[in-house]
């Protein structure tokens, strides 16, 4: 058994390399939106090229917990994050629509696996006590990290090799980290399968926010950069308005989680849905300058980051607790399978209605959500909030193991994703 000290080294180690594979992948979600834009892709392939990250991540949410079981945690980490930086690597040497479909589903497979691995170790190996603190630290380098990543993009060129390049150093960095650190593997549970349909039945306004909050999520990130980049904006001004947008979402996570640990969870959802998409029509008709932009922006990015935590709440709710881990890999798939439609269907409106055609889709996708809550909280009782309240989520990653150790002081904390994109929106 590790002696505290070394169990805190380990855990900062672990942060400290996954908030630097965030840096990158934050950095790399905004710069191949920006690259895409320039190589002058068909739209159908510029979609999908931008829509493979999120299926191979979607895949890799999948199946990388059988890796990590096969191989080890350690192991795992350094498969996925070399899988990422060979990847990574080969995109410049390989221009083209179909190989970089290729090659960003395998950076999105790796990247999934990273989280995963992290974020089930960190769940396993951090004391029931100290969870909560260990989870909000990480969350909080992982808001950091991505808005750091944005302010990269102001120093690059774009249409150069160099960024491929400083993102796969920037993983291979977080690889060295993890490789180095002596750590004790956490042990494997057993957990409760999850039939299909169960979730659906039990809890189908969750199940529907995940996948249109991915859709939303994908769509933001991966076409508004490359949009204000056709429209000749200041590579500054793009980077401003993710940062902002990003650093909402960090904003919102405790007041919105104040509210849902108090309130119906689908009056909740309702409302964010209809600030956000309120919001999104509002940016098609007001002057699009920098005063109004940008508080704009942070209103997206806040109301954006909270739909996936308060639908995974809802669900926790609705569901038993020792199927806690299988609820959160279902709605990690079923989120993924909203990313991947967001920017296929968004770049084929974007060809035809430009930007406007984009925020509709967003806020179409919004209402639709705010509307089947607001219905079916009318319908439904609202569960009392007994053992699962609101975390700091996003659609990224699962608790895959829980270290027996200490487990009786209090229910163990899922971790589905608390991370960037964040970043699965976010990339």
């Amino acid at each position: 058994m590790a002696s505290n000290g070394s169990l805190h080294t380990q855990i900062g180690a672990l942060i400290v390399a996954t908030s630097i594979a965030q840096l990158a992948n934050g950095f790399f979600g905004t710069f191949i939106s920006l690259r895409v834009a320039t190589e002058g892709f068909d739209a159908t392939l510029a979609g999908l090229v931008l829509s493979s990250y999120f299926a191979g991540f979607t895949l890799g949410a999948a199946r990388c917990g059988g890796i990590i079981g096969a191989v080890g945690h350690i192991r795992a980490y350094a498969a996925f994050a070399g899988l990422v930086v060979a990847a990574t690597a080969a995109m410049p040497l390989l221009v083209g629509a179909v190989p970089w479909l290729v090659l960003r589903a395998v950076v999105g497979f790796g990247c999934a696996g990273i989280f995963v691995t992290t974020e089930s170790w960190l769940n396993a190996k951090a004391r029931p006590a100290e969870r909560g603190r260990v989870f909000a630290i990480y969350m909080v380098g992982t808001f950091l990290a991505l808005g750091i990543g944005q302010l990269l993009i102001g120093r690059i060129e774009v249409a150069t090799p160099g960024p491929f390049n400083a993102i796969a150093a920037l993983f291979a960095v977080a690889l060295v980290i993890v490789s180095a650190t002596r750590a004790e593997p956490p042990l494997a549970t057993a957990t409760a399968a999850l039939p299909y349909g169960q979730l659906s039945r039990a809890a189908p306004i969750a199940v529907i926010g995940c996948v249109l909050s991915g859709l939303i999520g994908s769509t933001f990130y991966a076409l508004v950069p490359a949009w204000m980049q056709t429209e000749g904006l200041e590579r500054s001004t793009i980077v401003l308005f993710m940062l902002v947008a990003v650093l909402g979402g960090l904003v919102f996570q405790i007041p919105v989680g104040w509210l849902s640990d108090r309130f119906d969870r689908l009056v909740v959802l309702a409302a964010l849905g209809l600030g956000f998409a309120a919001t999104a029509i509002a940016l098609v008709f007001l002057p699009r300058s920098l005063p109004v932009v940008l508080p704009a922006a942070a209103l997206l990015g806040g109301f954006m980051s909270t739909l996936y935590p308060v639908c995974v709440a809802n669900a926790h709710d609705r569901m038993p607790a020792d199927r806690v881990v299988a609820v959160s890999g279902r709605l990690i798939l079923v989120s993924g399978f909203g990313s991947v439609l967001g920017p296929l269907i968004g770049t084929s409106l974007m060809a035809r209605f430009d930007i406007d055609g984009v925020f509709y889709l967003m806020a179409a996708a919004a209402l639709l959500l705010a509307l089947l809550a607001a219905g079916r909280s009318l319908t439904t009782v609202a569960p009392r909030h007994l053992t699962r309240t609101f975390r700091i989520l996003a659609p990224q990653a699962t608790a895959l193991a829980h270290d027996p150790l200490d487990a009786s002081d209090e229910p163990p904390v899922p971790a589905p994703g608390r991370a960037a994109r964040a970043t699965l929106g976010a990339c």
